[in-house]
């Protein structure tokens, strides 16, 4: 399968579509079929590539429990035989129909798979909105660390009388001496 033109016959290529057959300087390779394509037939369904499936996954959604199977690694065994086995497995159960829901109180949004964050501290799953520790109610935020505790102790043993006091500030009578 030559390309090119007279002066550079090891330029481009044609594309191997049986109708087009354009000569491509810049041509593409379906991963699948290991055939040579122009832009316009690049992919696979422009092709009509037999060997489209390689590579991809695919899933089956339980209507009873709204799980999704993987069917990628049962070839030649039908969907319906998945399901039903599936169903037989114990692993179907209809109250897990019930979409999560965001855990943060008065928050209604459902927990997709594009819009959940765990929290790193707490381990907790929330919505994008409530992503944060201090959006949540964070279990490491309530415990608090060594520091946090002692900061706030010594908070709150000062009392007002020394807030306006400067406590071991240098004499400020002195003035710097100028050259």
């Amino acid at each position: 399968m030559g390309g090119g033109t007279e002066a550079f016959p090891k330029l481009g290529l044609h594309c191997q579509d049986p109708y087009c057959r354009q000569l491509d300087f810049l041509p593409f390779t379906c991963n699948a079929c290991q055939k040579v394509y122009c832009l316009d037939h690049r992919s696979y369904k422009s092709h009509d590539c037999p060997n489209s499936d390689i590579g991809s996954r695919k899933v089956v959604v339980c209507e009873i429990c709204s799980t999704a199977i993987e069917t990628t690694g049962y070839v030649g065994e039908d969907e319906k035989n998945l399901l039903e086995r599936h169903e037989k497995s114990g692993d179907c159960d209809p109250k897990k129909k019930k979409k999560e829901k965001c855990p943060v109180r008065r928050c209604k949004e459902v927990l997709t798979f594009s819009n959940t964050a765990t929290c790193k501290s707490c381990r907790i799953k929330v919505c994008l909105k409530h992503r944060f520790p201090l959006d949540h109610v964070c279990l490491q935020l309530r415990s608090g660390s060594a520091n946090d505790n002692k900061f706030l102790a010594a908070l709150a043993s000062r009392n007002g009388k020394d807030c306006g006091k400067k406590i071991g500030a240098p004499n400020a009578s002195r003035s710097v001496n100028a050259y």
